[in-house]
């Protein structure tokens, strides 16, 4: 938001000085981020009328001017702007005026004689435009300090807002925070009704409920659309960012800066029939203010006449409806149109207005009636006109209403640590536009219609805090009971996964949660994935259903800027849609990605590539601190290395996958290094067993090995799986210690040899309990798998 200081303080009379005022608006939290002073050191320049021009003898580009500064006899002046003319008032600086370091003195152009010094609007300091002399209105006085004539010095204040302030929109919103700040009161500002002094109407029909309860209107007619904007409101619009062009559009403008409600005028004439608020119906279209043709679905607010679209509410108005210099007749609007109505929609245009920025904020909704008879006031007064009665539609049930709030004396204590005095927090409720009623414990406090951000007591908490100064709390540490929530025995943190992959040479990444559909289609991972109604770019318009697409795109980064050998992890929610009407199902994973060698450049070994077994024993590292034992199935992934990658599974659950991407895939995405990674659902990898004491075995193990033969297909998973399976509760460990094809084993199959080890808790386990066991284990292993035992039958 930018305003003139001047602006504000003709609403807020406070003694402080430029900086103190800029200092005082950070620190009630409406951070200044730039100030431009404007017009410093005018003394000396006056308006001026060129009463004639001629050229120079000597130089083409000059002109000798007479020139008429209020002092009796006309001024010679030679000047090189190129619109100076005969009869161009403009400010003239006189013999002695300064500008910073630099005087102006009587000279001799060329050989002709200057006594004075034409201006621009750079050279007065209220703009960069060096172009020409800054050309003033024709009935400008001549002689009167310019300084006075352009209400200057002044200075340009920008301030950054955050979205909850939209009450600071406005010049007149700010000045009661300044007021309460600075220890003053807003001054008065009343509108007097307009009368009508037509039967001029137009019938205003509502029909889309509680995005738009409101809507206020008026038609005035015979207006001189040619008049000219007066100096005065073209100067507060230039220094509050705003560039004139025309009395009609400048004067919304204006009012919109003062009192922060939106409008628009349209030329009565192009209206045919009732002016109606409604959504929009796909497949409407209206041609904008800015040339350009809007196409509609049925998310859109709209002003209508009759059935046409004229205008999107909230947002522009219509080409065909504008005013222009040839109106007659105006038929000025003003309403309330709920935020969540406005919201998002003009970025699906990508059009963003001055008047959207506020409706997405929140209007005030008491305000429509006010702006149009303030609007009409200003508009007779400079433009001239017939006004008709004020129209008003309104659904008052769909208004938004405001209901007290109980500020208790010991809530602001308690919550502030510091007592505040009863009259100093009177005097900021009230200097703040608040009402408030004293009751026995507190206040009973109605926020004004504007303040959409005061709803509850904490609220009102925080307005104090922020006037009355944050420097005047003092900070003290919280006294009393703490009490310290103890972290589930149930689940490993995410911190102990963190600093496992971190042991490993892993770095964590942070990506975009969302990212270029294009990229999914890649990946062949696009099945449910959520668009998002408002993308900040084409790139990033759907949320991300893995991690791995973002992961790999950010390993490709460092690939590219020379890191030959990258290890990346993230942490992450990954999306999906659900059923109709609900909202998209949110998974917590953890995903890694690896290239390059296995290890870091070193002496003691010979460099390899890291593959499939590395990433492996990486993931059973982190499900080792769970205490989980996974299991690895083939998996059919579309982006993975068929053969090099597979399913994750733990305790029947698939919770993952892992593995080398698809040479394709690798190929589309400009890889050169082969890539693997892993994605794994949080969950369940991080559930964790309680730990249990058990008795240990006084009795001796037995060791067996088995050596068997399967088809090439089986793999030790699911070999393993049965073998657990049939040897019963006395299996105290299994593992595989040997592959082998080739020679003595058929084509088609392979050696997969295990070693077993049985214990009994209760008694020592003799040869004939451990040949049971082992006769179970061949008869399920050959049932289920067609294994046999590497030696028999060969």
């Amino acid at each position: 938001m930018k305003f003139s200081e001047n602006w504000l303080r003709s609403h807020v009379p406070v003694s402080a000085s430029r900086d103190e005022l800029a200092a005082t608006l950070t620190a009630i939290g409406l951070e200044v981020e730039e100030v431009s002073a404007l017009g410093e050191s005018l003394d000396g320049v006056v308006v001026a009328r060129i009463l004639s021009a001629e050229k120079h003898p000597q130089a083409d580009r000059l002109q000798v001017c007479q020139v008429d500064a209020g002092r009796g006899e006309p001024l010679q002046i030679v000047c090189g702007a190129p619109n100076a003319r005969a009869g161009l008032v403009a400010p003239l600086a006189l013999v002695g005026a300064k500008f910073g370091d630099f005087q102006i003195k009587a000279a001799k152009l060329r050989g002709v004689e200057s006594n004075g010094m034409l201006c621009s609007a750079k050279e007065l300091g209220t703009d960069v435009d060096a172009s020409g002399l800054l050309e003033l209105p024709d009935d400008a006085p001549v002689g009167m300090p310019v300084a006075d004539y352009l209400g200057l010095p002044d200075a340009s204040i920008e301030i950054k807002l955050t979205p909850n302030r939209a009450d600071c929109f406005s010049v007149r919103g700010i000045a009661y925070d300044v007021a309460a700040a600075c220890g003053s009161e807003v001054t008065a500002f009343e509108t007097e009704p307009v009368p009508a002094a037509s039967d001029a109407r137009l019938a205003i029909e509502l029909h889309a409920g509680a995005a738009a309860p409101r809507y206020c209107g008026r038609v005035i007619e015979g207006v001189d659309a040619a008049a000219s904007t007066p100096v005065w409101m073209a100067e507060r619009l230039r220094r509050s960012g705003v560039r004139p062009l025309s009395l009609l559009v400048d004067i919304t403008q204006y009012v919109m800066l003062e009192l922060g409600q939106p409008m628009h005028a349209f030329d009565r004439d192009t209206l045919h029939g009732s002016v109606g608020v409604r959504r929009s119906r796909a497949g409407e279209a209206v041609k904008l203010l800015d040339g350009r043709d809007a196409e509609l679905d049925d998310d859109f607010l709209v002003v209508t006449d009759t059935d046409r679209v004229v205008a999107l509410a909230g947002m522009m108005g219509g080409f065909d409806t504008r005013v222009t210099a040839e109106t007659k007749s105006v038929f000025l609007e003003a309403a309330y149109f709920a935020p969540d109505a406005i919201i998002g929609r003009g970025r699906k245009l990508g059009l963003h207005t001055d008047a959207s920025h506020r409706f997405e904020r929140g209007v005030d909704p008491e305000l429509p009636r006010q702006a149009i008879e303030y609007a009409t006031r200003l508009l007779l007064d400079l433009a001239g006109g017939t006004p008709g009665p004020v129209l008003e539609a309104e659904l008052p049930e769909q208004l938004p209403r405001r209901s007290a709030i109980l500020l208790r004396r010991a809530r602001i204590a308690r919550v502030l640590g510091v007592e505040i005095a009863d009259a100093e927090i009177e005097r900021i409720l009230r200097a703040l536009g608040l009402q408030a009623a004293v009751v026995a414990d507190g206040w009973s406090v109605v926020a004004p219609s504007r303040r959409f951000d005061i709803a509850i007591e904490e609220d009102l908490i925080e307005e104090l805090a922020r006037i009355h100064g944050y420097e005047r709390i003092p900070t003290t540490l919280p006294g009393g009971p703490t009490r310290v929530a103890m972290q589930s025995e149930t689940r490993v943190d995410e911190a102990t996964l963190r600093r496992q992959l971190l042991a490993r040479e892993y770095r964590e990444a942070i990506d975009y949660a969302f990212l270029d559909a294009q990229r999914l289609r890649d990946w062949g991972v696009e099945a449910d994935a959520v668009p998002l109604a408002n993308p900040l770019s084409a790139e990033l318009g759907v949320m991300r259903t893995w991690l791995l697409p973002g992961l790999v795109d950010a390993l490709h980064r460092n690939l590219a800027r020379q890191a030959g050998r990258v290890r990346l992890f993230e942490f992450g929610r990954v999306f999906h849609q659900a059923g109709p009407g609900e909202a998209p199902r949110e998974t917590l994973r953890i995903a890694a990605v690896a290239c390059g060698d296995a290890r870091a450049e070193q002496w003691g070994e010979p460099a390899r590539p890291v593959d499939f077994h590395d990433l492996k024993g990486d993931l059973e590292s982190l499900a080792a601190v769970a205490g989980a034992v996974l299991e690895f199935r083939p998996a059919q992934q579309g982006f993975g290395h068929p053969g090099r990658s597979a399913e994750v599974w733990r305790d029947g659950e698939r919770i993952g996958w892992i593995g080398q991407l698809h040479p394709r895939l690798q190929r589309t995405l400009d890889l050169d290094a082969d890539v693997l990674g892993f994605e794994i659902d949080l969950q369940p990898l991080a559930r964790r067993a309680l730990p249990r004491a058990a008795e240990l075995s006084r009795y001796p193990s037995v060791r067996r090995d088995l050596a068997l033969v399967v088809a090439e297909s089986v793999g030790w998973a699911e070999l393993a799986a049965t073998v657990k399976a049939a040897a019963g509760g006395n299996l105290r460990d299994l593992w595989l210690f040997d592959r082998y094809v080739g020679q003595g084993v058929e084509p088609g199959c392979k050696s997969l040899a295990m070693g077993l080890i049985l214990q009994d808790n209760s008694r020592t386990l003799t040869d004939p309990d451990v040949d049971a066991v082992m006769r179970d284990i061949m008869a399920a292993v050959g049932r289920e798998h067609g294994a046999k035992v590497r030696g028999q039958g060969q």
